[in-house]
């Protein structure tokens, strides 16, 4: 008896676009998942904003900067993460602000939004939910080629929100 095959075509790749949020500085990273499930870093940078420019202005730097990368990169998805403050209620306002913007710009892209505490980016970097940045940083490289040099600690950050969300999928 011979059985018929089926045509069986890999799955596509997709992009995850992480992002740690902030108002004068955001970490910005672009992952490819391939359809073998392994990540690519395509992108990493951080944007920043000018201290003296007034906060609607900063907003939106940011979210032209946002619609910049993801006109280049294309990105479905984006993985942020969610704000967790327990002192300075002016700066989580602001924060808060900013990632309102992102969220609207993915939104208005017609992408998958995924957001994730720091303690569930942790767990899915290190294993370990209250892992310090050393161990976050010291994690990333061995789950994910890091070509470039990282120079913020925002980027790893936003490294590790695309990795977090693109643990949740398989292919």
């Amino acid at each position: 008896m011979r059985l018929h095959t089926p045509n069986l075509k890999p799955k596509a790749t997709f992009r995850i676009l992480g992002i740690d949020p902030g108002y004068e500085k955001i970490g910005v990273a672009v992952i490819e998942k391939n359809h073998q499930g392994r990540e690519v870093l395509l992108f990493s940078d951080c944007i920043t904003t000018k201290k003296d420019l007034e906060h609607h202005k900063r907003l939106s730097q940011l979210g032209k900067e946002i619609e910049k990368v993801i006109k280049v990169y294309k990105p479905s998805i984006l993985s942020i993460e969610k704000l967790f403050f327990n002192e300075n209620q002016k700066t989580a306002m602001k924060v808060s602000e900013a990632r309102g913007t992102l969220l609207y710009v993915a939104s208005c892209a017609d992408m998958e939004i995924r957001e994730f505490t720091p303690l569930q980016i942790k767990t899915a970097i290190t294993g370990y939910g209250r892992a310090d940045k050393k161990q976050m940083m010291a994690m990333l490289p061995k789950l994910i080629s890091i070509a470039q040099k990282v120079r913020e600690d925002d980027e790893y950050d936003a490294i590790a929100a695309a990795l977090t969300a693109s643990a949740t999928f398989s292919v």
